[in-house]
């Protein structure tokens, strides 16, 4: 059986819509179908995918399911971007250098 990567289970945008929706607060299953404009079992299926991940996790509140991000499994994609943050980091400081030069031109 293939086992997903942080990458495919990013790689549906239903999916990070879901994470962005999380991002700022927990929200039950049945606000993320109405803020999605998706079936109920369409983002069950997201969030299944999310949860089996360990991007999210659910906990139950009366008959609802709550669900919040784990923003520490995405650990692995954050490790993976680091080089190109410093790649751009070092171009943007070649950017200033080379206005910099213009502007005392």
């Amino acid at each position: 059986m293939y086992a997903m990567t942080i990458f495919d289970t990013l790689a549906d945008g239903s999916r990070r819509r879901i994470l962005e929706l999380l991002r700022t607060e927990e929200r039950p299953v049945g606000e993320l179908v109405d803020e999605l404009g998706m079936s109920q079992p369409a983002v069950s299926r997201h969030l299944r995918v999310l949860r089996e991940a360990g991007v999210v996790e659910a906990r139950a509140e009366a008959q609802r399911r709550v669900y919040r991000l784990r923003p520490d499994a995405l650990r692995e994609l954050d490790s993976w971007l680091e080089p190109y943050r410093l790649l751009w980091s070092g171009r943007l400081d070649e950017l200033e250098n080379h206005l910099d030069e213009m502007e005392d031109r």
